[in-house]
């Protein structure tokens, strides 16, 4: 059975375990809670870095947790090297709408696909690109936008030829997407329009409509501002030229590559 069709068939499921009731996406907010708290599993030594023998264990469980998790068609939150994320199937239409659902995004707003290592960005995107330019940038706090390929799910940002790619650099996250060996649709663990999430705690009001959540401890300090601000994104789709969609926590060191070592130009009303 197809991804898709799997997915159809656990739409109520998926549903339910968001804690919302089916119906248009314009009730989603009006949806009945229908589960108790979610799972929460705490990583080895944070998850920034592999955990290694005797706290091996743990990580595996907790990786294998998560793809069971996201196999199933649900959603869970993870850490990673800038915010607390959620994460789901891309290829999974039922669990796309619930992440907007419970989140309470707008479906104008595309979500971010996160791959486990470079050699699959070429494989989901158009890359137009030096090889180079990808590995200087990725694993890291950048999300950079692409032209999209034929194998990525069409309801996954459908109003849109283009596509955001993550990397993050964390380790846990990393082992996930390779583990599970499919693009994960990837947004922030917080409400649309509300502070995002550096500590699990920050976001306890969503863990009901979570299938799983795991605490990679605090991202940075926990405290600092700059920290909240989320991964860079940067337009790559035009030959030649970037543009600054968010600044971001990296902003300087991003632009810094793209202009002095791949001599590329900021496109008009870029905020570089």
């Amino acid at each position: 059975m197809s991804p898709a069709r799997r997915c159809g068939a656990l739409r109520a499921a998926v549903a339910a375990g968001a804690g919302l009731s089916e119906g248009p996406a314009g009730s989603a907010r009006r949806g009945r809670l229908l589960r108790a708290p979610s799972r929460l599993l705490r990583l080895p030594g944070g998850g920034a870095v592999r955990a290694a023998s005797p706290e091996r264990a743990g990580w595996t469980e907790a990786l294998r947790a998560a793809v069971a998790e996201l196999r199933a068609g649900a959603v869970v939150a993870v850490p990673t090297d800038t915010l607390y994320g959620l994460a789901c199937a891309a290829s999974c239409s039922a669990a796309l709408d619930a992440v907007y659902r419970l989140k309470g995004r707008s479906h104008a707003k595309p979500l971010a696909v996160c791959l486990g290592r470079v050699a699959d960005v070429y494989r989901y995107c158009c890359v137009s690109v030096p090889d180079g330019l990808l590995r200087d940038l990725l694993p890291g706090p950048v999300t950079l936008v692409l032209e999209r390929s034929q194998e990525l799910n069409r309801d996954l940002n459908p109003c849109t030829p283009l596509v955001g790619v993550r990397i993050p650099d964390h380790a846990f996250i990393q082992d996930l997407a390779q583990m599970f060996g499919e693009p994960l649709a990837l947004t922030s663990a917080n409400l649309s329009s509300q502070a995002s999430s550096l500590t699990v705690e920050e976001f306890q009001d969503l863990w009901p409509q979570l299938s799983l959540v795991i605490d990679g401890g605090p991202i940075g300090d926990g405290q600092s501002p700059e920290y909240r601000l989320g991964s860079t994104v940067v337009d790559l789709s035009v030959p030649g030229k970037f543009g600054i969609i968010r600044p971001g926590c990296a902003l300087e060191s991003t632009t810094a590559i793209l202009r002095q070592k791949y001599g590329l130009l900021p496109s008009h009303g870029s905020c570089s």
